[in-house]
């Protein structure tokens, strides 16, 4: 009987051990045709940006607490925009600890991870929007690299957002074209493949990530990607929906689409900035179209400094932009 009960209990143990450690690792997200798949279904993702990693971590926010309030909050993906100057200050070593706290809370609570290369600028000329976006080609290929490499078996890290917003803002930062920037792209897929990364490529358009015309004729050349705009209010003129089908919503017909940055403010919000300012018939626009067109979105920033901010304060208080897609987000 004293045998039986010991067996009995290691049963047990071995059991309970195995639900923890199956909740401790997702399922891999992959691309099948216009959509991403969760073990043969159809998952559309709903989440928030978080700021950037080491500037929560200096502020003693970059902690579990606040990724169990992005889940309360609806989340079911959390984006890390990873700024290069940030990277560089902290270093390799430093910075990567932030990132495997992240994605070990975001497993925890069953929310996937974007990880995002966060510069706003020409990659092709060098030249960037402000100080902060500094990079090099070579530093963003080896960022990749070292990301692919470290992380690409972690299924929570389920995507690699090449490069957050690229644009000449008006030829001031010199010229681009699509051609170069879609050999960039491929150069950087190929690296991160090749150094192990399993996980989704996301490519930008110009005009700060907004613009995806020129993928109708000249497509990435790469299997199992996927695209991303940041249509915010100030784009284009109202009515929205026809003009972004045209500019970027015609990608979902053929591939997986993701917004990665949505949002608006009022004139009077903290920290705001062009092109953001807008309202609720905003939120309902962009929401009902991705909703329509099973299109991914998450929120820009869970954050109570950084604008369009989501909150007032520390205590998590919803700004009026956090109040509707607080709520949004948490009715699916």
């Amino acid at each position: 009987m004293k045998n039986f009960k010991v067996k009995s209990i290691f049963v047990f143990c071995l059991l309970f051990s195995t639900v923890i450690f199956s909740q401790k690792k997702l399922d891999r997200i992959k691309v099948e045709k216009n959509n991403f798949v969760l073990n043969g279904k159809t998952v559309v993702f709903r989440g928030y940006n978080t700021s950037d990693p080491a500037k929560l971590m200096t502020q003693e926010h970059w902690n579990k607490a606040y990724f169990k309030e992005i889940k309360n909050w609806g989340g079911n993906i959390v984006r890390f925009p990873v700024h290069p100057t940030a990277w560089t200050k902290l270093g390799k070593e430093n910075y990567l600890k932030l990132i495997d706290d992240g994605v070990t809370w975001a497993t925890e609570l069953g929310m996937y991870v974007i990880i995002d290369w966060h510069s706003i600028g020409n990659l092709q000329t060098e030249m960037y929007q402000d100080d902060m976006y500094d990079t090099t080609l070579k530093q963003t290929y080896d960022f990749w690299r070292t990301i692919a490499a470290k992380y690409g078996k972690n299924t929570t890290v389920a995507f690699y957002e090449l490069y957050n917003e690229p644009t000449t803002y008006n030829n001031t930062l010199g010229t681009a074209t699509w051609e170069v920037w879609k050999k960039i792209n491929e150069e950087i897929i190929t690296i991160i493949r090749a150094n192990g990364g399993e996980g989704i490529p996301l490519v930008a358009g110009f005009n700060w990530a907004y613009d995806l015309t020129p993928v109708k004729e000249n497509p990435i050349e790469a299997e199992g990607i996927a695209y991303v705009c940041h249509p915010y209010p100030e784009k284009r003129a109202k009515p929205w929906e026809d003009q972004w089908t045209a500019d970027w919503g015609f990608v979902k017909d053929k591939y997986p689409l993701i917004l990665t940055e949505i949002g608006f403010c009022g004139p009077e919000d903290v920290g705001h900035h062009h092109p953001v300012i807008g309202d609720e018939s905003y939120g309902d626009a962009i929401t009902n179209y991705s909703d329509a067109n099973e299109i991914s979105y998450l929120i820009w920033v869970f954050d109570p400094n950084w604008a369009p901010r989501l909150f007032k304060d520390w205590s998590f208080e919803p700004s009026r932009h956090g109040q509707y897609f607080k709520k949004k987000i948490s009715s699916y």
